[in-house]
C-alpha cells in the first residue's frame, strides 16, 4: 500500500520543483550562461523559500547534465564539448522521430493541425516583417518569437504523441542546447524559409498519414540543427585560439630579431 505523503513533505517536493523550474527557465532564458557559478542561497532568496529544497533541486539538475560540480568552485551551469553537442542531437532525433512516426500513423485531429500551422505560420510572419524591414537579420525581440515558435512546434509534437518521459527528456535536451547557444545574430530570411518549409513537410506528411514523409521532414530539420550548432562550434574554438594564435606569431617574429 502506498503511503500518504505528510503536509511537511508535499510542501519540501512543491517547493524543490519550483526551484527546479526557476533554474531551468534562467538557463533556458540565458540569465545562467555556461560557466556560470549556481549557489543555492541566491535562488532561495529569489524565491522565498528555505535552501534545502533549493539545494534538492541543483543536485537534480547535477544528474541531469545541466549544472556540474566543479572541485573549488562549486556548482556551475555546464559547458558544453562538440562530442556532447552531437550527442545531444541524436537522442533529440531518435525521441522526436518516434513521436512524429506514431502520430502519423495514426493521424492528428483538426485541432491538432491547426495548433500545428498556427506554430508554423509564426514563422512565415516573421519572414515577412524581416522582409518588409528591409534589415538583414531578426532583431532580438523577434529572434526570441523565432525560437519559441520552432521550440514550440517540437515540444507540441510530442504532446500529441503522448510520451511524458520523451517530453520532459526533450525539454532537458533543449535546456542543454541553449547553454550554449548564444547566436550573435539573428536569423536570416533563408534560415526562416528553410525552418519554416521543414515544419509544413513535416505537418502535410502527418495530414495524409505518410509516415515516411513526416519521418523524413523533421530528420531533414534536426539534422540542419546539428550542422548550424556544429559549425557555431568551430568558429567559437577558432576565435578563442586566435589570440593564442597571434602571441606566438609574435613571439616568433621577436626571436627572429634578436
Amino acid at each position: 500500500m502506498l503511503r500518504e505523503m505528510k503536509p511537511a513533505q508535499a510542501d519540501n517536493r512543491s517547493m524543490r520543483e519550483i526551484a527546479y523550474s526557476h533554474i531551468q527557465k534562467k538557463i533556458a532564458m540565458r540569465v545562467l550562461r555556461a560557466g556560470t557559478p549556481v549557489s543555492e542561497l541566491p535562488i532561495a532568496n529569489e524565491l522565498g523559500i528555505s535552501r534545502t529544497p533549493t539545494r534538492e533541486a541543483m543536485r537534480q539538475l547535477v544528474a541531469e547534465g545541466l549544472l556540474e560540480e566543479i572541485p573549488g568552485r562549486g556548482v556551475v551551469v555546464v559547458t558544453l564539448e562538440r562530442q556532447d553537442i552531437m550527442e545531444i542531437y541524436e537522442v533529440r532525433e531518435a525521441l522526436e522521430l518516434q513521436a512524429v512516426q506514431n502520430v502519423a500513423r495514426r493521424g492528428a485531429g483538426s485541432v491538432e493541425l491547426q495548433n500545428l500551422h498556427k506554430l508554423a505560420d509564426e514563422m512565415a510572419t516573421l519572414i515577412e516583417e524581416l522582409e518588409a524591414s528591409g534589415d538583414e537579420c531578426l532583431d532580438p525581440g523577434q529572434m526570441n518569437r523565432s525560437e519559441a515558435a520552432d521550440i514550440g512546434f517540437h515540444i507540441y509534437l510530442l504532446q500529441i504523441a503522448g510520451n511524458r518521459r520523451s517530453l520532459k527528456m526533450v525539454n532537458s535536451l533543449r535546456s542543454l542546447i541553449r547553454i550554449f547557444a548564444m547566436r550573435r545574430r539573428g536569423h536570416c530570411s533563408e534560415d526562416l524559409k528553410r525552418i519554416h518549409q521543414d515544419h509544413c513537410e513535416v505537418i502535410a506528411g502527418i495530414e495524409t498519414r505518410d509516415v515516411a514523409r513526416a519521418t523524413l521532414a523533421l530528420s531533414t530539420h534536426i539534422q540542419n540543427g546539428r550542422r548550424a550548432r556544429l559549425e557555431q562550434f568551430d568558429e567559437r574554438e577558432r576565435e578563442a585560439a586566435l589570440p593564442q594564435d597571434i602571441s606566438a606569431f609574435i613571439d616568433k617574429i621577436k626571436a627572429e630579431l634578436v
